[in-house]
């Protein structure tokens, strides 16, 4: 059982997954970074301040102002703007990934990006053809 493990750590698909999850788990950061410090600041001031997060239904007894107060209640609540908000914040993340992932295409050689032209047809095949045509012809 050791020596199989040993095998299956020792493939390189392996070691390729564990280097991108590391990678994708600090480019994480970074995105996460990106939307909420310089993305979104602009657009809640745009939204003049607007904060879908304190947007909840109480499912129990009771009215309360905010969320919080509901939570500390232990009210049950569906928090209808958290969701709201979950959605905005994906959206941008989603947005700016595509960004980034389009630059990267961008940056790419042509020579990369254009694919291959098709390789000519066999002699064999050419021949036929002009055989073919020398009949129709007939």
């Amino acid at each position: 059982m050791l020596k199989e493990f040993r095998e299956f750590i020792s493939r390189g698909n392996v070691i390729d997954l564990a280097v991108g999850i590391i990678i994708g788990a600090a480019f994480t950061s970074v995105i996460g970074s990106l939307v909420n410090d310089i993305i979104m600041p602009p657009i809640g001031l745009a939204l003049a301040g607007i904060d879908f997060a304190n947007l909840f239904v109480t499912l129990s007894e009771g009215s309360y102002a905010s969320l919080e107060d509901a939570q500390k209640a232990g009210a049950a609540t569906w928090n209808y703007g958290k969701f709201i908000n979950t959605i905005i914040h994906f959206l941008i993340v989603a947005f700016v990934i595509f960004m980034a992932v389009k630059q990267v295409n961008r940056f790419r050689s042509k020579k990369e990006a254009a694919p291959a032209a098709p390789p000519p047809p066999p002699k064999s095949e050419v021949l036929l053809e002009e055989i073919r045509d020398l009949l129709r012809k007939r």
